[in-house]
């Protein structure tokens, strides 16, 4: 029997896992110190592109001589970048637990054609990081925004490997401790964690990561928006706000104001804890019913942003068509907006919990969830 709807609504009903939710205080005005209609170039624009990089490197917690740099086509330039400048100087491992993890494989593999090993797991595991030889350069996503796994540490990874390993952090990065010391190359964009708007990526050079693009020329081309260096010498400007192209001086107002929101919450570790309570409504929640649960299958490595879940009833005839039409129920209400799984996932939902998402939206959508969920049995059990 379907039961009844609940009363309590989520003031935010966004949960979309990208772009995020933004901040919760956001409100247009607190834009109107953008510098529009200026250049970049000038002291304004140099200005705002250093205190986005300065504000980065504080909250996060990134080592002295590591460079943080403001990079163009979010995430996905920032790894590509990485990607077509440093591989090909020795064998690569790619790791892929994911959708994005398996597209950096296509890159390496037959876009680059370099000498590469691929570990794979199914969604909702990882690999095995103590079988993974990082002698090699490796490549993998810290938190798979698609599967809701992340890794756990980083203690698998040794101090003195010889290969670079190039980090996918996008929905990880201000939510979760990176361990800067066994991260050589990390990437991440404005409009995960933080709720920022797309199109700009963040990366950060560990000093090895620096000595590669110094010593090696890869064999191929590279496009202007890859290259990192000149005369052979990293181009240090890129990392003081130089940006290789123009960037939205609104997008960095907006990216400078949730980043003193970051501040306000107590940092990193605010944030941290912010994400982790969302996600623990959901485990709990999950946790007393058979219905439904984590599509990850270790708890110790169940992401705290992207929280991915699976439908187990035994009732369920369909579950992509099943889960689509949950989903469908829940924006209907507008109690609950982009919750579907990634199209490349099992079906299920997606429920994005990083610092920019209230706990007391994520606690209101959970009751909605089972009616949605209750309501579509009845529909099908009718159907029948």
């Amino acid at each position: 029997m379907a039961i009844d709807a609940p009363v309590t609504r989520p003031a935010n009903p966004r949960f979309s896992s990208g772009p995020c939710a933004k901040i919760p205080t956001f409100s247009l005005d607190k834009l109107s110190d953008a510098p529009l209609g200026r250049s970049h170039r000038a002291a304004i624009g140099k200005e705002k592109l250093k205190a986005a990089i300065d504000g980065t490197a504080e909250i996060l917690g990134i080592p002295e001589g590591y460079k943080v740099g403001i990079v163009p086509a979010s995430d996905t330039g920032a790894v590509e970048m990485a990607m077509w400048s440093m591989l090909g100087a020795r064998k690569a491992t790619m790791l892929a637990w994911e959708s994005f993890g398996a597209g950096w494989v296509t890159d390496v593999v037959k876009q680059l054609k370099i000498d590469a090993e691929v570990k794979e797991a199914g969604y909702g595991d990882i690999v095995d990081f103590t079988e993974v030889d990082f002698d090699t350069d490796v490549v993998f996503t810290w938190n798979g925004t698609t599967s809701g796994v992340r890794v756990p540490n980083g203690d698998a990874i040794p101090a003195d490997r010889a290969g670079l390993t190039i980090c996918d952090a996008t929905s990880a990065a201000f939510a979760q401790d990176l361990p800067w010391d066994k991260l050589d190359v990390v990437t991440f964009s404005w409009q995960k964690v933080l709720g920022g708007e797309a199109a700009h990526g963040m990366l950060v050079l560990s000093p090895r990561a620096v000595e590669r693009l110094e010593s090696y020329t890869p064999a191929w081309p590279l496009p202007k928006i890859f290259r990192m260096t000149k005369g052979g010498k990293l181009n240090e400007g890129i990392f003081k706000g130089e940006t290789i192209n123009t960037p939205s001086m609104l997008a960095v107002e907006d990216y400078l104001v949730a980043l003193d929101w970051a501040r306000s919450v107590g940092g990193l570790k605010g944030l941290m804890a912010r994400a982790d309570a969302n996600a623990q409504a959901i485990w709990d929640f999950c946790e007393s019913r058979d219905w439904i649960a984590n599509l990850a299958n270790d708890p110790a490595t169940r992401s705290n942003t992207s929280v991915c879940l699976k439908f187990t009833d035994d009732r369920i005839s369909d579950g992509a068509a099943f889960a689509k039409a949950v989903a469908k129920r829940l924006e209907k209400e507008g109690v609950g907006l982009d919750l579907g799984a990634y199209r490349d996932a099992p079906a299920g939902l997606r429920i994005w919990c990083g610092g920019t998402v209230e706990t007391s939206d994520i606690e209101a959508l959970l009751p909605w969830i089972e009616w949605a969920y209750e309501a579509e049995i009845a529909a099908q059990a009718q159907a029948a």
